[in-house]
């Protein structure tokens, strides 16, 4: 009859995991400075919508584009703070398979949906490069609203398969996740099925979503160094140069762990488990607490504003 009983709750919920093997340090010294990170990183995307939405002077392109990156940011974290605080603060380990699926679509629709916000903004940093004088007039507020709707509307067809597909799969096995989150790659491994299909699609779609847009950002990047390196004054190459760092910074905060994260979960079958659970905190985690830090300090007009802001 237990043994029953295990089955039928092991097939209503998953059980999520903080840092295997680091329970003492994980109930000492991992809450604090996570609840830090939440705090900071929501108070840090929030602040720069506010400034942007109030102030008219920042109705540009390259910040409209940065409040598209800082919206998304708040999504994942608003996504990932149930579960990750709850184990951490609460010990809560269970989490339905509905509630798991509905988080796994959120936080890889809104990674898939950011990586269309970092391609928007080299090409952003493309036009203001290549072609200063007709900047406003090809990224227009409606045309950028456009382009907006189709980065959700993409984020949104790719990733809603894959909660679908994995709801009709039964779960017979012990269904403890090693993260703190739901995600598609680790889930799928724990039904008593045939996953070949998820996992071509799961890998088509990373290569159709975030290995198109970096290597479309990458070819960005070629033709404004390419752009940069005909200019004749020293003064406004490293000008043009430097208004690419915080966008540069962004993109590797977001793909380095990603890529990472992909290969390990696919291909490391050796690899030590510890460094996937500190690669998938920090994917999720430290581009929402950077990114405001980045763009605040390299942009003179944001940080003017929110320094104005404090000041009163």
């Amino acid at each position: 009859m237990s043994a029953v009983n295990y089955t039928k709750f092991n097939s209503a919920v998953f059980l999520l995991t903080g840092i295997p093997g680091q329970e003492d340090i994980q109930n000492l010294w991992i809450p604090v400075p996570l609840f830090l990170i939440y705090v900071i990183s929501i108070l840090g995307n929030s602040v720069i919508l506010f400034i942007i939405k109030t102030d008219p002077s920042l109705h540009e392109p390259m910040y409209i584009f940065l409040s598209m990156l800082a919206i998304t940011d708040l999504g994942l974290l608003i996504a990932t703070i149930p579960t990750i605080l709850g184990i951490f603060l609460f010990n809560s380990r269970e989490i339905s398979f509905d509630a798991c699926f509905a988080q796994l679509f959120f936080i890889q629709s809104l990674q898939c949906i950011e990586s269309s916000v970092l391609l928007l903004m080299a090409f952003d940093r493309f036009v203001a490069i290549r072609d200063p004088l007709r900047y406003a007039s090809i990224l227009t507020l409606p045309r950028i609203a456009k382009m907006g709707l189709v980065c959700v509307l993409r984020g949104v067809a790719v990733i809603l398969p894959l909660p679908l597909l994995v709801k009709w799969f039964q779960y017979c096995r012990t269904n403890v996740l090693s993260h703190a989150y739901c995600l598609h790659m680790e889930v799928m491994t724990m039904a008593c099925a045939d996953i070949t299909v998820n996992n071509i699609y799961g890998l088509f779609i990373t290569v159709l979503t975030v290995g198109l847009d970096w290597l479309l950002i990458f070819l960005s990047y070629v033709m404004i160094l390419k752009t940069v390196l005909s200019i004749a004054s020293h003064r406004e190459f490293f000008r043009a140069l430097n208004t690419c760092v915080s966008h540069l910074c962004a993109v590797l905060l977001f793909y380095t762990p990603e890529f990472s994260l992909t290969l390990i979960h696919r291909f490391g079958n050796g690899s030590s488990p510890l460094l996937q659970i500190v690669l998938g905190y920090i994917y999720l985690l430290v581009p929402p607490l950077i990114n405001p830090i980045v763009y605040s300090v390299k942009s003179k007009h944001l940080r003017s504003r929110i320094i104005r802001v404090f000041v009163k």
